[in-house]
């Protein structure tokens, strides 16, 4: 046998170098190029199903709006109104016709053409099909035209200082007049992004759309992984699992991320952390007994303890980020011997009451010193922890079977949507009725006057304690972008991520 020259050898293994060099580099572009094409994002409170039409919650709309779906207008991170599937409009002199102008050429993510007879068709059945409590927003349209394919015209009853905005919200959402079959589990959008995967109480994987009218998502593929437990998300973040924590539920652990590979990233909501009181029924019912709760619950302990410090004290059922803001933390001081003496009052002292906790991080840990606050002024509270948002959702949303809760109200100046004869809390409405009809048709400075007065009415009525605005605490690796600071609408908007 002819052995190899020593030349040849040489040759044979620089090749064979070379070789796996290039297999090496391939394999890390491959790699690095499967990182920046995903994303995985860290959520709590996951969808029941992807049907926002007939299910209340922000879970669903958090996930499908600006990302499956899109409405007209959409509201930007400072809280403006901009221009979505609608990219101009006109507006009559008497301010109640508005003309949208249709983008071109947009689809639907099963291929239809977006036309103004979807738009029709969606807004339409706000008014008669949806079982959402938010279908109200859309009470006061009159009628809606379709000149042609591309114009909508849509007549309101009366000119409203409100509707527009309302639009950036899920009563906005355009769908396919064929599309809406099957809305609990399937969900077809004008958005970036469509569902490729729905698990529920687990994730959705979302996949960018190529056919999307608009500007194409930086990162292709978006999980949203739902965690009930925020030290796990936490956890997952550290080892690599997800890469955002989308507002960490545990603010205490956010120490614990203060490093170069991460970002800490705080901002403002629209989330009122609301301690409800049913109004229409149970020891509740008595004013006294609301006012008692009022001067015995000391909000700043419970942001501290419970929150960690983070979020804003408001006082009301308005964020900063609205117009018609005011101060209203000073209307009822913590004073628990002013609360005994209403207990007294009421007769109701040493009374046991049920408070229905969703077993939401944030809720359980407000209920257990909120309780303690309570039970030094002579009110003892059951606490019932409830599966959210299944449980919680049906039992004391829905049935109103409860005297005390906790929750989030995340939904955009929704005060006239709580606050309302029929919605859970069971507030009586009538004292605001006709403020609200004056203000949205009035002038701009009408508007504003008109709903701060509301605001107060509401907060004077001890209708619910305001115990503070949610923060906006999102956790991220630090070469993510694109995050915003500020959550002003229902949507986390994923088509702005990118990587560094």
């Amino acid at each position: 046998m002819k052995t190899p020259s020593v030349s040849s050898w040489m040759a044979a293994v620089v090749a064979s170098s070379l070789l796996l060099a290039g297999c090496s580099a391939g394999a890390s572009d491959s790699g690095e190029q499967a990182k920046k094409d995903s994303m995985t994002i860290a959520f709590t409170a996951e969808p029941v199903n992807l049907d926002f039409t007939s299910t209340s919650g922000i879970a669903i709309p958090e996930a499908l709006m600006e990302n499956v779906y899109e409405s007209l207008v959409r509201v930007d991170g400072e809280g403006e109104i901009q221009p979505s599937l609608a990219e101009d409009w006109d507006v009559s002199e008497d301010r109640k016709t508005y003309t949208f102008h249709l983008q071109k050429g947009v689809k639907f993510s099963n291929g239809a053409d977006l036309t103004s007879e979807d738009v029709k068709f969606s807004y339409e059945r706000v008014q008669d099909d949806w079982k959402n409590a938010l279908k109200s927003k859309m009470d006061i349209v009159d009628s809606i035209e379709t000149p042609d394919d591309l114009t909508v015209e849509i007549s309101l009853k009366k000119p409203s200082n409100t509707w527009l905005f309302n639009m950036t919200s899920l009563v906005g959402a355009v769908f396919d007049t064929e599309g809406t079959d099957d809305l609990a589990n399937e969900a077809i959008g004008t958005g970036p992004f469509s569902i490729e995967e729905f698990t529920r109480g687990q994730s959705i994987d979302f996949v960018a759309r190529d056919s999307y009218w608009g500007e194409t998502p930086a990162v292709k593929n978006v999980t949203f992984k739902y965690f009930q437990d925020a030290v796990s998300a936490s956890n997952a973040l550290k080892s690599g699992e997800i890469d955002v924590v989308s507002n960490l539920q545990a603010p205490e652990l956010a120490g614990e991320f203060k490093s170069d590979d991460y970002q800490i990233i705080s901002g403002t909501t629209n989330g009122e952390v609301v301690l409800s009181m049913n109004n229409a029924k149970g020891i509740f019912k008595d004013k006294k007994a609301r006012a008692a709760v009022m001067h015995a619950i000391d909000r700043k302990a419970v942001l501290d303890t419970a929150w960690a410090g983070y979020g804003e004290l408001i006082g009301s059922m308005v964020p900063p980020t609205d117009p018609y803001y005011e101060d209203l933390t000073g209307v009822w001081d913590y004073n628990p011997q002013k609360a005994k003496d209403l207990i007294k009052e009421a007769g109701i002292e040493g009374e046991e009451f049920a408070f229905t906790v969703p077993n939401l991080p944030y809720a359980k840990a407000i209920s257990e010193i909120v309780s303690a606050q309570l039970k030094e002024v002579g009110l003892k509270a059951n606490i019932e922890t409830q599966e959210f948002p299944a449980v919680w959702l049906d039992k004391t949303f829905t049935k109103h079977d409860f005297d005390m809760s906790v929750i989030n109200h995340a939904e955009p100046r929704d005060i006239l949507t709580v606050f309302s004869n029929d919605y859970y809390i069971g507030y009586d409405d009538s004292k605001i009725k006709k403020i609200a009809e004056k203000a949205d048709t009035g002038t701009e400075e009408e508007y504003i006057s008109g709903m701060k007065k509301i605001a107060r009415t509401i907060t004077e009525d001890a209708a619910a304690d305001f115990l503070f605005l949610f923060p906006n605490l999102v956790i991220a690796k630090s070469d993510v972008a694109g995050i915003p600071a500020n959550r002003v609408s229902d949507a986390f908007r994923i088509a702005d991520l990118s990587w560094n």
